[in-house]
């Protein structure tokens, strides 16, 4: 027995279609009568007639197809399952069309559509900017992982707290580490990244290194400042996009942002306390993360009171103040302390015991005096109490040149410090970083062992203008002829109008061979009034205001504040050194900068601000 009920009520269809629905549907020519109300020789007469048995069974599915269809259609009130169906029953239909096709002279394509993509030539998917798959950033991942040294495994393990505080040896990967930790974690997190160091250059430094590690591994290159980048997760959806922000300290620019916050040197900068409150406040949000990397410059400054956690106490009673121990044996192998603030101090003999094996520990103390290896390489701080420039004042002179000095060009300075080292020019005409404006050049030579000092300043042109501390070298172990084949390549990139040597014992050598090629360049002898009055020049420029000297010119600030008041040798007369001799010379930096600003007379800056006063004339 068939159905019982042919479920076509509604459908509309004539009754001899209704019948042949019916048959093909497996119901008997009496069935089909009764429920139709027919006499049964008329749809017996109906079956023969139209051979309903001859018919094809894709003519009876399709028969059931539209019937069905109809029926579902007539509904006036379809349940959810009644759309499914239509919808199912509708591809069927297409793939019924497509079937007709293909049996009238049609192709394999009519029948599968899929067999004309697959044979037809790949289509490029459009280049999306900036974006990485989700393997690209397994990979990436995976060579960061494979890169560090263990000193840097303890950045990596501490990637996740909230505050990090990491005082840090010169030339141990800091940088590097935190560039690429930084894409790494804003590609699988999504969050953006602020970085704030003590120049814009410097900062930009963040992403060169982050563009060219991206490249090297996945071949996407990045663009954009501030750039912006996105990343699939592991069903290929895009996540939300990431920026990163590369700031100087313009501390302002920050306000608005929000993100993990990454600050480098941040010993280094001036007015640390307000740049910490306004740009700290970025990473505000819980799931957000700050990180402050840096050499240490001197105990006065005002991020030593963060570093040992002294900032948190002025407020607290006495019972409940925080004591945070920031020697080396407690911080050597990193430690979140009690204010919640994870530190490490990392010299370079740590980084070196622990297999970090890019520097030649030998080579760098033969390098440096021991004050400054102890400053740069082993995370000691500068006592500046008895300094005649403490570095607090010394960093109020400071400036971001990279956004400051708008007519120096930064490519040329770098191509000028790449000849000057014996580089040779094989493009082009050399650039001049700063025009055809006149420069001075100050250099206090070194014997052999010794440390010397170079630096390239630009003086003020005009009433208001300041000086300008364009460049600085140090050369080690240098013979007299490399000493004065520097000045020569400098002379070639700037419009040099002034030189002044320390003839003293040593550098009258230098002196005589700069002079074959720059005649007026003047030899000095270091006296005890000459150092009194050159000191006195600097404290003047800057009790003025008169003097610029970029963010990152770090060795330049050590280098002052190593300047004392003392007494000579007969102890009659007051001067100044720095301690120096062929085993601690130091501070040649500092005595080159002040035998130039000594090349403008003391009385000038008067004389120039009472020539820019209006005169009045009596009757």
């Amino acid at each position: 027995m068939a159905e019982t009920n042919s479920n076509l009520d509604g459908v509309g269809l004539d009754p001899r279609r209704q019948a042949r629905s019916l048959y093909w549907r497996g119901w008997g020519v009496t069935e089909i009568a009764d429920e139709l109300a027919l006499k049964r020789p008329t749809v017996e007469s109906w079956k023969q007639r139209d051979e309903w048995d001859k018919a094809p069974v894709m003519e009876r599915l399709k028969e059931g197809l539209h019937t069905r269809l109809q029926m579902l259609i007539a509904k006036d009130k379809k349940s959810g399952h009644d759309f499914k169906e239509i919808d199912l029953l509708m591809r069927q239909v297409d793939r019924t069309v497509r079937y007709d096709k293909y049996m009238n002279g049609g192709t394999e394509t009519d029948l599968n559509p899929n067999i004309a993509a697959r044979n037809a030539a790949p289509k490029k998917e459009p280049k999306r900017g900036n974006h990485f798959t989700h393997d690209q950033v397994v990979k990436l991942r995976e060579d960061l992982e494979g890169w560090c040294y263990p000193h840097q495994r303890d950045w990596l393990k501490s990637s996740s707290m909230r505050t990090r505080m990491i005082l840090k040896a010169r030339q141990i990967g800091a940088t590097e580490f935190f560039a690429r930790e930084a894409l790494v974690t804003a590609l699988e997190t999504g969050r953006n990244k602020i970085f704030l160091s003590a120049s814009k250059a410097q900062a930009l430094n963040f992403r060169q290194k982050i563009v060219a590690w991206s490249f090297k591994v996945t071949g996407v290159k990045l663009t954009g400042d501030p750039m912006v980048i996105t990343a699939e997760d592991e069903d290929g959806e895009a996540g939300d996009p990431a920026e990163f922000h590369f700031l100087g300290t313009n501390y302002r620019t920050a306000q608005g942002y929000t993100g993990d916050f990454i600050f480098d040197e941040f010993f280094w900068v001036h007015g640390f306390e307000q740049i910490e409150a306004v740009a700290s406040a970025v990473a505000t949000q819980k799931h957000f993360t700050k990180t402050y990397f840096s050499t240490p410059s001197s105990l006065s400054h005002e991020a030593y009171l963060k570093w040992t956690g002294a900032d948190k106490n002025s407020q607290r009673a006495k019972n409940k103040k925080i004591e945070v121990d920031v020697s080396h044996r407690a911080l050597k192998a990193g430690k979140l302390c009690d204010d919640k603030i994870w530190r490490q101090i990392v010299t370079v003999l740590d980084a070196a015991e622990r297999g970090y094996d890019l520097i030649d520990i030998d080579e760098i103390r033969d390098d440096h005096t021991p004050d400054r290896f102890a400053n740069l390489f082993m995370c000691e701080f500068i006592d500046d109490a008895e300094a005649v420039f403490p570095i607090a004042e010394i960093l109020k002179h400071t400036v971001d040149a990279f956004e400051r000095w708008t007519d120096v060009d930064f490519y040329g300075l770098a191509e000028v410090a790449a000849v000057s080292r014996g580089r040779e020019r094989t493009w082009g005409e050399p650039r001049r970083p700063i025009g055809d404006a006149p420069v001075w050049i100050a250099y206090d030579p070194s014997d052999t062992g010794d440390s010397a000092g170079l630096v390239v300043v630009a003086p003020p042109q005009k009433t208001g203008d300041k000086f300008r501390v364009l460049q600085r070298f140090q050369l080690w172990g240098e013979d007299f002829e490399a000493q004065a084949e520097l000045i020569r390549r400098l002379c070639a990139s700037y419009n040099v109008t002034r030189i002044r040597i320390d003839a003293t014992g040593v550098g009258r050598a230098v002196h005589q061979l700069v002079q074959a090629f720059f005649p007026t360049a003047e030899g000095v002898q270091f006296t005890a009034d000459l150092k009194i009055d050159m000191v006195h020049k600097l404290q003047d420029t800057f009790r003025r205001g008169r003097i610029e000297i970029d963010t990152g010119a770090t060795d330049l600030f050590a280098a002052l504040v190593t300047i004392r008041r003392t007494i000579t040798e007969s102890g009659r007369r007051m001067t100044y050194e720095s301690p120096r001799s062929a085993t601690t010379g130091h501070g040649d930096l500092a005595w080159a900068l002040l035998m130039a600003l000594h090349l403008e007379a003391l009385t000038a800056p008067l004389m120039a601000a009472t020539a820019a006063k209006p005169s009045m004339e009596m009757s």
